[in-house]
């Protein structure tokens, strides 16, 4: 590639001239190519270890002028063939330019400025993100791109050096993170070392500090494991890791492939060694950290953050800590924990102003919101340029308030369809939701105490005195979105949030309220979007409906199961890749007992897309996580007890139904609630606590019990027994205590000791240790959930395909890897399609055509050269049933297994139907659909073989309502035997419709038969087939034998249909040359030959392609490429080793085809059965671990190996 021209002192240091005119050198570096010596050893070494550039680009050219001792590095190539190519041009074009100047700093001038123009014309059409990247950081991308062989596709994200334990010698290299691999490359004194992991086979990735391997960072596949150590900057480098291992994963998981942000803001200059994918991870991992601080919505993008004051006028001071400013908020957080949290949204601000600075108070900036409230920040670094960005994002801001007058936004998840707004007069009066359901102004819990008399017993007065203490910290810490948040709050909600101020807080500490604020209207056009479609979710939901909390009143009516099955419906509607799980309707009833429909539906929201990620997809993967998570939470914090419950195999049985329905499916309902309290307030991380504290309180029975039923019942008696004593409710029977037995009441736990005794004993846990933990166990997981996967596929298809065990699990890891790999590399389908996990396992993963074939001739037996493709090609089609460009894994298997394991027959009707339509694509047989149309019209409808069941069906139900209108036309007398016939009619008519539907065996006689351009392309098929096979020339006789057998069998076959009754005159349509019978000559021969000489020319065209391919492999003293019979004979024995296979003369170029001629396959399996050769080679047993093997060991990225080699361009050079 031509460079910008650069100064280079000693032209001969490490590098060795090989060209050289008066004006360049052509150079190549010393060490690279032939030969070198230690020398070319030690220069390698220095280049890896330096990351010079003469590693990935070996040769360069300089330009001199006379005795000058300056030199111009002008051009830079990875290969002897690219740098020649410039080299040629410099002769070409600029040597007689140059000799025209008298003076030399006018000729350098010149040079470079032609260089420096070529170079600004190849750059005019790249891509403006490229552009974007340090120069340095390109060279890198180019550099892993030569030594891995990856397309351009593929994006490098950073590049470190390190050191590569390679057993225990540690390899100094550089390793490189691409959006897709992990990749090492190293060379020390002529040992090279090349490594390339794929993210997604990665299953633990774990910083260690052990003796042998110092700050090391291990990298664990399911086969190995790779050590990395000697970072510059560890840290740094675990962090992108674990980044790219989670998209990864998500790839796994729901198929989202990573794209790039285009609206991150552009740097305000090229950051040196820093890709743009470097900037857009780390823009998302703060995003990721801002939102899950303050619950923020997915769409949140943090624009900054400053450190600075905020004045608290509940405490009277200053508290220190950061201000994060993003498109829709402002929030605030104090450094030291819990003390303050504040969030403000933009759409409450009603003015920003600069107050005047002091000494005492630096740089303030007052906000007030519309509610009257007022924030004073101080000590900003940057007041004005903070103050004009939050200026930007106000005045893109709209202006909503809480009124009547909705307006419905765009939609706030990418798989929400589009919502039209409804105008002003229908806003609310919707066919299935309006504002006059008592459901969408209160929760279901008000609406069933309206009438009960009022209690003013103890229980009543401690509920009182609970409120009274909100109001006063709404009265002191405000109210609503802007209330700040401190440990007093916390308090507040670990003692209990009343009633009646429930459904309020769960929305404020959610995050939910912000969502409904900026989405008004949004859960009224849903529902009547949602509701009455009928899915797969909508009928798990009605299963589910009844069960939801049957024991509570509010669900015994049909107001609680109309609403409850409103909210599902809309959000299984909203979000279709989670549509609707079980879990879900015990969560959402309780929202709904404190809730309205709408708040119940945004809670609903901010659980399965935020706070419990994850959870509640098809393989509830968020719930398995974080039940590893408590597994290993309970080994570093219960070690004994953990041990014991490992043995019993119980942590995993229990634990999931606590974490995906927050203990309200295992604990007291008015317990279970407080314990949804905090957990609105405090995360996941409340429920790991009591989690541990629950096992921690039982520990004694526990490690006493002897089985995994005992610890079940142990714990299940427990939780039953867990009490709220200062409930107002009325007392709601828990089903599960019904369960339990004893003689003896088990003593009650009061859920505030728990709760208490949990932050005692766990407290110390923290909402970003939980996060690192989530994320080593989520590898774990999914890779356990694909393994589980790759076996459920294997025994699905275990019965039907004659392959082992093993063979189908290696062809399964083959398969995906290619699907894949193309959802990061493009093609023809995207990846969403490709891929639905809500389908059987078997259905998962797909490849489309481009996929299939590269597999084939990595796999398939039948090598047929330059013909493969096609032979390809054409195996797909006949696999792809449903027409959809797509074939699983079944289907791919299914395809192989008869190649592999079938006997004869079976591989020759294999091949057989690859030469017939769908297999045959109308472009490669233009006639076959011709020969199809005719040989199924030919005949008669009444006679028909081929009229289906259902075809006869419909003509017995056509009669029968024929004859139903005759007899109504008689009279009523026989109605009874009337409806006696048609019953036996109908379940005849549904007899026969199953068993239409029924898999049929098919057997030889079923299969179609073949016309002549058909069986010239099965003849082309069969040559490039056996054109690799050691006895070919035995192989070519037979063929050439069986061709010749086969094309008179056709024209026997042609005599006879000819002399049969006269076609119909629609045939006559079908070409001219067949609008009248073809005349019978006495000698067939003529008619023969013609029809040979189609064959013969077609073999001839094959062969001469693959003799043209292949000229290089093979020897010039083999002659059995050019061997072949003629098709007009069948005596092969009189036929020379160097026969040339020659057309017959009276055929005419572009003559017709002959559409009678026809042969089947019975007929095609009896003349094969006559060549021994033939069937030695369809009955030889097949191996597919050969070819596996070859394909495991080569690297799933394809290496782009330079066309041509040192040696052609050393003799050109030479």
């Amino acid at each position: 590639m031509w460079i910008t021209p650069e100064e280079v002192l000693l032209a001969n240091a490490l590098w060795v001239s090989e060209r050289a005119n008066p004006f360049f050198i052509l150079q190549r570096r010393k060490g690279h190519g032939r030969g070198g010596g230690f020398t070319g050893l030690l220069v390698g070494t220095l280049d890896v270890v330096l990351d010079s550039s003469a590693r990935v680009a070996p040769y360069r050219i300089l330009h001199q002028t006379g005795d000058s001792q300056v030199f111009w590095n002008i051009a830079c190539g990875s290969s002897r063939k690219e740098i020649t190519e410039h080299w040629e041009w410099l002769e070409a074009n600029l040597l007689q330019t140059l000799s025209i100047f008298d003076n030399e700093e006018d000729i350098t001038t010149f040079v470079k400025g032609k260089i420096q123009g070529i170079i600004a014309e190849e750059n005019k059409n790249k891509q403006t993100l490229e552009d974007e990247d340090s120069g340095k950081f390109r060279e890198a991308e180019l550099k892993m791109r030569k030594l891995f062989g990856m397309p351009d596709e593929e994006k490098l994200v950073n590049y470190y050096s390190c050191s590569y334990f390679k057993g225990r010698v540690p390899r100094q290299g550089w390793v490189y993170l691409s959006v897709n691999h992990l990749c090492f490359y190293s060379f020390l004194l002529g040992k090279e070392v090349t490594l390339v992991v794929q993210w997604t086979d990665v299953t633990q990735l774990e910083k260690d500090a052990a003796v042998l391997f110092p700050e090391s960072i291990r990298v664990s596949t399911r086969d190995t494991e790779h050590y990395f150590s000697m970072f510059l900057n560890i840290n740094e480098t675990f962090k992108l890791m674990e980044q790219l291992a989670n998209i990864a994963m998500r790839q796994l998981l729901d198929n989202e492939s990573f794209s790039v942000d285009r609206s991150l803001p552009k740097p305000c200059k090229t950051l040196k060694n820093v890709s743009t994918l470097k900037r857009d991870l780390d823009a998302r991992a703060k995003n990721e950290r801002y939102r899950a601080m303050f619950r923020l919505t997915q769409d949140e993008r943090l624009d900054g953050h400053t450190d600075c004051t905020l004045w608290t006028p509940f405490a009277k001071m200053h508290v220190v800590g950061q201000m994060f400013v993003s498109n829709n908020y402002i929030c605030f957080a104090s450094r030291e924990e819990d003390l303050c949290q504040l969030i403000i949204p933009l759409r409450e601000v009603s003015i920003v102003e600069k107050a005047d600075s002091s000494s005492v108070l630096p740089s303030p900036l007052s906000i007030s919101t519309k509610n009257k409230m007022t924030f004073l920040f101080a000590n900003l670094r940057d007041r004005d340029f903070l103050v004009q960005r939050i200026s930007d994002f106000l005045q893109r801001t709209p202006d909503r308030v809480w009124s009547d007058s909705k307006e419905v936004l765009e939609s706030p998840s990418p798989t929400t369809p589009f919502l039209t707004p409804p105008s002003p007069s229908e806003a609310f009066s919707g066919r299935y939701y309006s504002p006059g359901l008592p459901t969408a102004t209160q929760g279901l819990l008000s609406i069933f105490k309206k009438n009960a008399p009022e209690d003013l017993g103890p229980k009543a007065t401690k509920e009182k005195m609970k409120e009274e203490s909100w109001n006063i910290h709404f009265f002191e810490f405000g109210r609503g979105v802007c209330m700040y948040r401190t440990s007093k709050t916390r308090e507040l909600v670990l003692n209990g949030i009343p009633e009646s101020l429930r459904g309020e807080l769960w929305l404020l500490f959610s995050g939910a309220q912000n969502e409904m604020d900026t989405h008004p209207g949004y859960y009224s056009e849903l529902v009547e979007q949602a509701m009455g479609r009928c899915t797969l979710a909508t009928e798990e939901i009605e299963r589910d409906l009844h069960r939801s909390m049957p024991e509570h009143r509010a669900f015994q009516n049909e107001m609680g199961i109309a609403a409850l099955r409103r909210v599902l419906t809309a959000y299984a509607f909203r979000n279709p890749n989670i549509g609707y799980c079980q879990a879900m309707n015990i969560v959402t009833s309780v929202l709904l007992l404190y809730c309205t429909e709408e708040q119940a539906f945004w809670l609903l929201v901010a659980l399965c897309e935020r706070m419990l990620p994850d959870y509640y997809n098809t393989r509830v993967v968020g719930a398995l996580v974080d039940q590893a998570v408590f597994e290993e939470l309970t080994r570093e914090c219960l070690p004994l007890l953990y041990e014991r419950m490992q043995e019993l195999g119980v942590i995993s049985t229990i634990s999931l139904s606590w974490f995906l329905t927050l203990f309200l499916s295992v604990m007291p309902f008015d317990s279970a609630v407080l314990l949804v309290d905090c957990f609105f307030y405090e995360g996941i991380k409340v429920i790991f606590q009591v989690s541990l504290a629950v096992l921690h309180a039982n520990m004694e029975q526990l490690l006493s019990c002897s089985d995994e039923g005992e610890a079940m019942t142990i714990l299940g008696r427990y939780l039953d027994n867990v009490v709220n004593k200062q409930t107002v409710s009325a007392p709601i029977p828990h089903l599960h205590a019904l369960l339990t037995s004893g003689d003896e009441p088990p003593p009650e736990i009061d859920i505030f000791e728990l709760i208490k005794a949990s932050y005692e004993k766990f407290g110390s846990l923290r909402s970003d240790v939980i996060e690192q933990m989530r994320f080593k166990q989520r590898l774990k997981v999914i890779q356990s959930l694909e393994d589980t996967a790759k076996r459920s596929v294997v025994r699905a298809i275990m019965t039907d395909s004659a392959f082992s065990l093993e063979e189908l699990e290696e062809l399964y890891v083959l398969f995906k890897a290619k699907h894949i790999m193309s959802c990061y590399w493009g093609a023809s389908t995207t990846a969403a399609e490709r891929h639905d996990p809500s389908l059987a396992y078997l259905e998962q993963y797909r490849i489309d055509r481009g996929q299939f074939s590269q597999l084939f001739t990595a796999l398939a037996p039948w090598g047929c050269g330059a013909h493969t493709p096609t032979l390809a090609a054409r195996l797909f089609r006949l696999l792809d049933q449903n027409k959809d460009g797509l074939i699983n894994f079944k289907e791919f298997v299914t395809g192989l297994s008869g190649m592999y394991h079938g006997d004869m027959t079976e591989k020759l009707k294999l091949l057989y139907k690859l030469h017939l339509p769908p297999a045959l694509c109308p472009e490669e047989a233009e006639s076959a659909l011709e020969a199809t149309q005719f040989f199924t019209d030919d005949v008669t409808p009444q006679d028909s073989p081929c009229l289906s069941t259902l075809d006869f069906l419909m003509q017995e139900m056509k009669s029968g309502d024929e004859q139903k209108a005759v007899e109504a036309s008689d009279g009523a007398g026989d109605s009874e035997d009337k409806k006696e016939e048609k019953v036996k009619d109908y379940k005849y008519y549904l007899r026969m419709w199953a068993k239409e539907k029924e898999p049929k065996k098919e057997t030889i006689k079923d299969l179609p038969k073949m016309n002549q351009e058909q069986f010239i392309e099965l003849c082309k098929t069969l040559y490039n087939m056996f054109s690799e096979d050691p006895l070919e020339q035995e192989l070519y006789h037979s063929i050439a034998t069986v061709a010749s057998l086969l094309l008179r069998i056709g024209e026997v076959g042609k005599k006879f249909s000819n002399n049969g009754a006269r076609k119909p005159d629609s045939l006559c349509t079908l070409s001219p040359a067949v609008d009248s019978p073809l005349p019978v000559k006495e000698e067939p021969a003529g008619e023969g030959s013609s029809a040979e000489a189609q064959v013969t020319k077609a073999l001839e065209e094959a062969q001469l392609e693959v003799t043209t391919t292949e000229e290089e492999a093979k020897d010039d003293t083999s002659v059995s490429s050019y061997s072949m019979v003629s098709a007009g004979s069948l005596q092969c024995e009189d036929i020379a080793d160097d026969t040339v296979l020659i057309g017959c003369g009276d055929q005419r170029p572009g003559s017709v085809l002959d559409v009678d001629w026809a042969i089947t396959f019975e007929q095609v399996l009896a003349s094969m059965l006559t060549e021994p050769p033939l069937v030695d080679y369809f009955e030889k047993k097949l191996d597919i671990r050969a070819k596996m093997a070859a394909c495991r060991f080569q690297r799933a990225v394809e290496r782009q190996v330079s066309s041509s080699s040192e040696h052609e361009f050393s003799q050109l050079s030479g």
